[in-house]
């Protein structure tokens, strides 16, 4: 069962602007099977998984191109990066949009080879696993505290239950798991873990120890929604510092694990600017923990931080979906005043908190914290509380609660 994909309609635009787009992200996501998919008629398909093509691309590329000759779409291109020049001197010569697609799941030595020979002939198009609203075959623009957008959308959509919202954590956002519903999450994952670790970690050659990188991702997946703190993260691993930042860097750069840079402003004091971190698989981020069905997950200590994860990376996705850089922020001070998210847009800050109770009390205390920026340029619009209330409903007359199931 193929599942329509939102980043769609950005790679066609990407195709319509650039010789060469480039799609990547973490492995599974759903890339060679969505370009594989909108390939029109005439557009060569071909993989470097096949070892014998992957041969024939790294020693002589020339040769492979004249082979596979534009349009073409090459998948696991990362394998080659011999091809780029080669790519480059073909998109300069001939000058036509939508030549080559590629895509990728290995970001460190791929994105390498796209600065230095493809700068400004390539569109770059992060993508993410399905989103809840892509699962539900609904449509979804990138989220907005915008009351009138969310009233219709309540009319549009069907409610989900904390029970349902919990299934969909735990089972995650990798397209396998929705193509086929039989799948058994804990198999697949295993599965996931071992390629990972396997194929696209080793031949990084940034890890030495396998183990105890694997000891390193249950760490992360048990911290969150939590910031930053390399010194706590390579104490509890047994690793140095560095190490951790460098490790957690790759997670990054691999798609599995997600930044929420801090808020920052002159006018702002104490801030602390260490960054938010999120694994991008809420079902990914279970298994690491081990927890053996989504109702164990939903009556855990750790629910409300599942919760947190998931509403901020289906928000992260709306982002990605749309072709536009996410503008999303969180917020601490030393004074331990938080906001889970600040959305950024034109001047105004979209200040949001994230909850899993049905209508959490003093929720929004800590929103007048921004308070001070309106001395300066910068406005501050409605708030939001996202939480599994029944309805859109308002708190006062600047925030409103929005239930999860809208976002």
């Amino acid at each position: 069962m193929y599942i329509e994909r939102k980043i769609s309609d950005t790679i066609s635009g990407a195709d319509r602007s650039f010789p060469v787009v480039l799609v990547t992200g973490a492995r599974q996501v759903g890339k060679s099977t969505l370009l594989s998919k909108l390939a029109e008629e005439g557009r060569t398909i071909v993989t470097l998984d096949n070892p014998t093509i992957r041969h024939l691309a790294k020693t002589d590329p020339e040769l492979f191109l004249q082979r596979y000759q534009p349009p073409v779409f090459i998948d696991e291109v990362q394998y080659a990066p011999e091809l780029f020049p080669y790519i480059k001197i073909l998109a300069d010569r001939d000058k036509k949009n939508g030549s080559f697609w590629l895509s990728g799941s290995q970001m460190f030595q791929m994105m390498k080879g796209v600065t230095e020979s493809l700068a400004g002939r390539v569109g770059v198009i992060p993508m993410a696993g399905l989103s809840n609203n892509e699962i539900r075959k609904e449509g979804m623009e990138p989220f907005e505290m915008n009351v009138s957008m969310l009233s219709k959308r309540m009319t549009d959509v069907a409610p989900m239950t904390v029970k349902e919202v919990f299934e969909r954590i735990y089972r995650g956002s990798m397209p396998k798991l929705y193509e086929d519903p039989e799948a058994d999450p804990e198999l697949y994952f295993e599965s996931y873990l071992a390629t990972y670790v396997s194929r696209d970690i080793r031949e990084l050659s940034q890890v030495g120890d396998e183990t105890a990188f694997l000891g390193f991702l249950r760490i992360l997946a048990a911290r969150t929604a939590t910031s930053v703190n390399y010194e706590a993260l390579a104490a509890e691993a047994g690793i140095s510092a560095p190490t951790a930042k460098r490790w957690l860097s790759l997670l990054v750069s691999s798609g599995l694990i997600i930044l929420i840079p801090a808020y920052s402003h002159n006018l702002l004091k104490r801030v602390i600017k260490a960054p938010r971190m999120y694994f991008s698989d809420t079902g990914l981020c279970a298994h690491l923990m081990g927890w053996g069905s989504a109702a164990v997950l939903e009556n855990s200590m750790m629910s409300g931080a599942f919760f947190e994860t998931w509403v901020v990376t289906e928000i992260f996705k709306s982002y990605l979906n749309a072709g536009k850089r996410p503008p999303l922020y969180f917020y601490r001070d030393s004074n331990k005043k938080e906001i889970d998210l600040i959305l950024e847009k034109d001047q105004t800050l979209t200040p949001v908190e994230i909850k899993k109770a049905s209508a959490p009390a003093h929720a929004v205390r800590n929103f007048t914290v921004l308070s001070s920026l309106e001395k300066g340029n910068v406005t501050i619009g409605q708030g939001a509380v996202i939480c599994m209330a029944g309805d859109l409903l308002p708190i006062d007359h600047k925030n409103w609660y929005v239930p999860a199931w809208l976002i």
